[in-house]
């Protein structure tokens, strides 16, 4: 059984964490099976608009697999996981990390690759790297506080409380909030919203947000001056398209 599986809908990819019966933990067989698909998903910008990241069951993921870190983990490089999460957040494409249930620790900072976080009412969000003597080695200590603010990642990793969804949309953690019951249809609704905009701009948009990311205000506004992709091959046909629907109503 893969540990993580790959649906493809008409642009729309999604990844499901696919280990249920261990709460979608993350051991190193899972990170070399979503490498292998990230891997492929970055060389197919003209099939894939929007990426999800979602778990399979109960929930998204509840972390790293403690079992796995008691007995040694051999991933097969250095650095192997964050080097995954890394890949993940780096894809041309958007992101988008659909979080039910729990979403703590290693977990967390997998999610914390999305461009945008998903959460069902009933997800659960937390950093216990403290409550194990451990220290964030997959990206916490720099995704949490840019996403979150300093003083509130602080505040996260210090006293390693679980904190609701409500909560999670409240600091800028998690962008949305839905009822479980609608989860799926509101997945497929802000996937729809994005793939109906043009790829172009997306990936356009997404790398210029990245590559200013902490550059100093002039930096940045001359960063997207002279180095902005312009306007993209579909352009003259969707301004046609809006004058046509506009002439008509008139």
């Amino acid at each position: 059984m893969p540990l993580v599986t790959r649906e493809d809908r008409n642009g729309l990819t999604i990844l499901t964490l696919n280990r249920p019966d261990k709460l979608n933990a993350l051991n190193v067989a899972l990170f070399t099976e979503l490498r292998d698909h990230v891997l492929q998903i970055a060389e197919q910008t003209e099939r894939v608009g929007v990426v999800v990241l979602r778990g399979a069951g109960k929930c998204f993921s509840a972390g790293h697999d403690l079992a796995d870190i008691a007995v040694g983990e051999k991933p097969p490089k250095p650095s192997f996981q964050a080097d995954t999460i890394e890949a993940l957040a780096n894809l041309p494409q958007p992101v988008i990390s659909a979080v039910h249930g729990h979403c703590y620790t290693g977990a967390l900072e997998l999610a914390l690759a999305g461009d945008l976080i998903l959460a069902a009412d009933n997800a659960k969000f937390a950093d216990t790297h403290a409550k194990w003597s451990l220290t964030p080695v997959w990206g916490m200590s720099q995704r949490l506080p840019r996403r979150v603010g300093l003083a509130k990642a602080s505040e996260m990793m210090f006293t390693a409380r679980t904190y609701t969804a409500q909560e999670a949309v409240a600091m800028n953690l998690a962008n949305f909030c839905v009822p479980l019951a609608d989860f799926d249809a509101e997945i497929d609704k802000l996937g729809q919203q994005i793939l109906a905009n043009s790829w172009f701009s997306h990936r356009a948009n997404k790398a210029l947000l990245k590559e200013t990311d902490g550059l100093p205000l002039a930096a940045g506004l001359s960063y997207e001056i002279h180095r902005s992709k312009g306007r993209g091959p579909d352009m003259q046909e969707r301004i046609a398209a809006f004058s046509n629907k506009t002439a008509k109503v008139s």
